[in-house]
């Protein structure tokens, strides 16, 4: 695992905020997914800080906001890309305060072409991407992955609960995922599959185009013996260096954290740095699949035990509290907190 920076902790430093945190998001185009990640990095704070030291507002009312409130740092989150967006507008309020500017670029790096809309307005940006940190021209850039939410995403595992279902996925079927889903399609058979999200209907029985919510989703993480975890590959501005992703994506976490079982397609040896190998196993071939079913599907107590080691893993270093202390780590190292 990757070693801690020694640094004052986050308590510590949190103590020492003698103003608010106003956080803000929410462009016109905003995903129901970011909106989702919004909520969660709002209950990360308001766990570090406390709920009355952190507001949320809507991008576009951010800048009369600042004026009112006066926080101490503005910390913006979610996609860069649409120009409907004023982001400009909100930093030169929150500097004319004395307030500390942040973008987290939670969409990285699917949106890359698009970061110069951020890099000359704000002090601090944090990449969800660790090899998309390369391609900012900023002296301050960070990589900070996403994570769960211990309010919204954990569940306690539940062993009475009956798990009939052995294979599931949720999420879009892009190109990538469906070329995953091809080569180890040959294992899936004779099983009782869930493999739900627009555009799987095609691949016949056991495949569905429905989309399902929240709760329902970890009702499905709490059947299923396995939970496929195949990465995203939808790319809207990211033509000039074509940047790959670097590491896993927040539905990892939040899956570990509701009690999931994952089996990893591993296109990129990142997810090492978060998680151990019986904490989330991998598989990058058709043969590596077959043999990792082989070893959990009928071994009920080895899926339970993969599955406490992951949440317990997810909730001691992935959440967003953690996330949010590190952020306030990095602030005082930086200099931009006192």
């Amino acid at each position: 695992m990757t070693p801690k920076k020694t640094a004052p902790t986050a308590k510590v430093i949190s103590q020492g905020i003698s103003g608010k945190v106003m956080v803000c998001s929410g462009g016109r185009y905003e995903s129901q997914a970011n909106a989702q990640i919004r909520e969660a990095i709002m209950s990360g704070w308001e766990s570090v800080l406390g709920e009355g030291n952190v507001i949320s507002t809507n991008i576009a009312g951010a800048a009369a906001a600042i004026e009112y409130i006066k926080p101490k740092i503005v910390f913006s989150i979610g996609s860069y890309l649409p120009e409907s967006t004023y982001f400009g507008e909100v930093c030169q309020k929150a500097k004319a305060v004395g307030a500390t500017t942040i973008f987290w670029a939670t969409e990285d790096p699917y949106e890359q072409d698009a970061n110069y809309r951020i890099t000359d307005d704000f002090d601090v940006i944090f990449s969800c991407d660790r090899w998309g940190t390369n391609f900012y021209d900023h002296p301050h850039v960070h990589f900070l992955p996403l994570a769960a939410c211990e309010k919204l995403h954990y569940r306690p595992i539940d062993e009475t609960i009956e798990k009939n279902i052995d294979v599931m996925f949720c999420g879009v079927a892009f190109g990538s995922r469906k070329d995953v889903m091809r080569s180890i399609h040959p294992a899936l058979s004779d099983l009782n599959l869930k493999i739900v999200g627009p555009g799987w209907g095609e691949f016949g029985i056991g495949f569905s185009d429905a989309r399902i919510e929240k709760d329902q989703l970890v009702e499905l993480y709490q059947r299923s013996k396995i939970v496929l975890n195949l990465g995203r590959s939808l790319h809207f501005e990211n033509k000039r260096f074509i940047i790959m992703p670097s590491n896993p994506g927040p539905r990892t976490f939040e899956a570990a954290a509701a009690g999931a079982m994952q089996l990893f397609h591993e296109d990129n040896y990142a997810i090492h740095d978060f998680y151990e190998r019986d904490e989330l196993p991998v598989f990058s071939t058709c043969y590596d699949f077959k043999q990792l079913l082989d070893k959990y599907l009928n071994n009920p107590e080895l899926i339970l035990e993969t599955a406490k080691k992951a949440q317990a893993r997810t909730l001691k270093d992935h959440t967003y509290s953690k996330r949010i202390e590190t952020v306030l780590e990095i602030l005082k190292r930086d200099g931009f907190l006192d």
